[in-house]
């Protein structure tokens, strides 16, 4: 993005992330300003994180801390996201044909153990890998086209974290049989949230973030990587409750991030003494009813702090993985 000399004459400002926008391609150099290290591509109105992180930071970012073998958060939290996250076993085992169901970024593997025991092949996708057979470090990219394709890959709040999104869009293209289904949960870069709570909100969650979507350019850019959309929804995504408390809680005089407060000590991205934890659970328990109803709200207004979004694999689709035609450039 450019800059200015003493002398008033314009000079280029060292390059501060990608020369284009991961998700439309369009030039970053028009880019501008949307939020405290955030820029909005010109071209699809995509948020991106700015500057970019480096491998060091984003290697900081996902340091022992952020997941501890010993778990997270404090008390039933752990219990809780296990439940809820091999909840949509039960969805996916529905309406996806059968056969395999990737799971990109799956975390403990408590999806990929939901599916399982519906009698669903399954393999997972994790950073740094785990001593599971069915969890391995690898990208979608790595993969070879099963036989037959996949039935099911799940981009549980990991497109997010993606340094080319749409890259892996097309190699889910690629990889998925036909009629196979995409299912993608990522935050609402356009939700009431995000406007109300600007660079405070939870979902922005800088540096391991990096592209900040909303639904019109998800859906657009699905579509042009062909795939038609089913489903779009916002309270199936989930977080959406929990960011609003977020929020909320931290308008709060004394109150401490209430992430941390909820997580263990060892997890925590900065100490909190007991007293201030204390006072930030309190707060969030006093705030509850109001963040649930605000979610429920924004998700009936369709700008939920969430999007949901089943996808399914056009037998027509080329499955490439190639630049776009210029005609598709914007």
């Amino acid at each position: 993005m450019p800059s200015a000399t003493t002398t008033g004459e314009p000079t280029s400002a060292p390059p501060a992330g990608p020369a284009r926008c991961p998700w439309c391609a369009t030039s970053t150099a028009t880019a501008t300003p949307s939020g405290g290290r955030r820029v909005r591509c010109s071209g699809c109105g995509v948020q991106l994180t700015w500057p970019w992180p480096d491998a060091a930071e984003l290697d900081a970012a996902y340091a022992g801390w952020y997941r501890p073998e010993g778990g997270r958060f404090s008390g039933p939290g752990d219990a809780i996201l296990r439940i809820t996250r091999g909840s949509i076993a039960h969805r996916i085992d529905r309406v996806a044909p059968p056969g395999l169901v990737i799971d990109v970024g799956a975390g403990d593997g408590h999806l990929l153990d939901a599916l399982a025991r519906r009698g669903r092949p399954v393999l997972g996708l994790e950073r740094g890998g785990s001593s599971r057979p069915d969890l391995m470090d690898a990208a979608l990219a790595d993969l070879e086209r099963p036989d037959g394709g996949a039935a099911a890959i799940v981009l549980w709040h990991v497109i997010e974290h993606l340094a080319d999104p749409r890259d892996t869009v097309r190699h889910a293209a690629r990889l998925l049989a036909d009629d196979g289904l995409l299912l993608i949960a990522c935050p609402n870069a356009e939700s009431r949230q995000a406007r109300s709570f600007g660079d405070r909100w939870l979902a922005w969650d800088q540096p391991r973030h990096l592209v900040h979507l909303h639904p019109e350019a998800l859906v657009r850019g699905l579509r042009e990587d062909g795939f038609a959309i089913e489903t779009v929804g916002h309270l199936r995504a989930g977080q959406s409750v929990f960011c609003a408390l977020h929020g909320l809680a931290g308008r709060i005089p004394g109150t401490a991030d209430l992430y941390d407060a909820i997580r263990r000590p060892d997890a925590r991205s900065a100490p909190i003494d007991a007293g201030t934890r204390a006072w930030t659970v309190a707060a969030a328990g006093a705030t509850l009813p109001l963040a649930a109803l605000a979610a429920v709200a924004e998700a009936a207004d369709g700008r939920g702090a969430s999007i949901y979004l089943e996808a399914r694999r056009r037998r027509d689709a080329a499955g490439t993985t190639g630049p776009r035609p210029a005609t598709e450039q914007r």
